[in-house]
């Protein structure tokens, strides 16, 4: 029965692991066709946002399941729980990437950042995808020390993003109301983005440690 149990336990990590592969994939995309205003990229992320709904659906039939019939107590019980959490959280992030997409997508052919800032939004695109293919590690080997790093990650993503307003506030801004409305949601999208992978990442360590980290 043990055996069957960690089988099915093994199918859930899978299944996560599997879907922040497909949320930092969708938002290196996303980030891309911001930057060069490839549409063809930005419907390939729409498209395919269904794909990280239905593995979140596919996760929670998992977690229920083994809820349902193998009635998990203490540490096994709190690793379920928290990897429904944790698919909450990628589904976000997926959603994310797919906000970053239609921005792209709803200014095409125009390009949606000004040259101004559009060296910060690949700095963030590259931080973002670079977290979530952290947290696919973390989420597999359950290392906790790996899981506290992606704090430091996120700082960088958070630095980024402050700066990110002192050349929105700045005097010398010559872009408009309309594009500092869509520089600010996007680098908003960024900075969430970061914030549920790192979200992610201490549920994985609250499994490991049975303790949420405060931090």
């Amino acid at each position: 029965m043990r055996e069957v149990y960690q089988e099915q336990l093994g199918m859930l990590t899978d299944v996560l692991a599997s879907m922040s592969a497909m949320v930092g994939t969708a938002m290196e995309r996303a980030t891309k066709s911001l930057l060069e205003t490839d549409l063809s990229l930005a419907e390939q992320v729409i498209d395919e946002d269904s794909l990280v709904d239905e593995a979140r659906s596919r996760a929670e039939e998992y977690a229920f399941g083994l809820l349902a019939l193998q009635a998990p107590v203490a540490g096994d019980l709190r690793s379920v729980i928290a990897t429904i959490h944790a698919a909450e959280d990628m589904e976000r992030m997926g959603d994310l990437a797919l906000h970053v997409a239609k921005a792209a997508r709803r200014r095409h052919p125009n390009a949606v950042l000004p040259d101004d800032v559009a060296a910060y939004f690949a700095e963030m695109g590259r931080i973002a995808v670079k977290l979530a293919h952290q947290v696919s590690t973390v989420i597999r080997t359950q290392d906790v020390e790996a899981a506290r790093l992606l704090d430091e990650v996120d700082d960088e993503m958070d630095d980024l993003h402050r700066h990110l307003f002192t050349v929105l506030m700045s005097p010398d801004w010559e872009h408009g109301v309309a594009t500092a409305v869509d520089v600010t949601l996007l680098g908003r999208f960024y900075e969430r983005f970061a914030d549920h992978a790192v979200a992610v990442a201490r549920r994985v360590e609250f499994i490991v440690t049975g303790k949420m980290p405060s931090r």
